[in-house]
């Protein structure tokens, strides 16, 4: 008789890996980092557990929009209060926050609960090419 393999959270690995995001599409770039952050990529893959590893995101700056989405894209916050929502294009928002841009494709990419919250703390994004994460070693991921 075969059982399904379950991994255990103690015998979860992580690895880090760092990814340019230089002259990348958005989204094909979120869906990738989302399901590394995931873990879809190991054989040791669980639905309920989080056995993804931790994704750098250097140079968000030089992320792609195709098409005519700098313009038409809209990001929509609201302040809770009466009349507070806000609308920015993402050519506005790309210009002044890269990092939010990369943050808000890949979380929209997650589970929305509190597992998919735990594995969004494992994205770390940077704007230019420099990082602080060189003490855990991380490896180059090519996407």
């Amino acid at each position: 008789m075969r059982t399904t393999f379950m991994a255990k959270p103690q015998d979860i690995q992580r690895k880090w890996f760092v990814v340019d995001a230089t002259g990348k599409p958005l989204g094909r770039l979120a869906s990738q980092v989302a399901s590394i952050l995931r873990g879809k990529h190991k054989p040791t893959y669980t639905p309920h557990l989080d056995t993804g590893d931790f994704v750098i995101v250097v140079n968000a700056e030089k992320v792609v929009l195709t098409g005519n989405k700098k313009e038409t894209k809209i990001w929509y916050h609201h302040s809770m209060y009466p009349g507070g929502l806000k609308a920015i294009p993402y050519g506005k928002l790309l210009a002044s926050k890269p990092e939010k841009v990369i943050e808000l494709a890949v979380k929209g990419m997650l589970q929305h609960n509190r597992l998919g919250r735990k594995m969004g703390k494992k994205l770390k994004v940077y704007r230019g090419p420099e990082h602080p994460h060189a003490a855990q070693k991380p490896e180059e991921l090519k996407i």
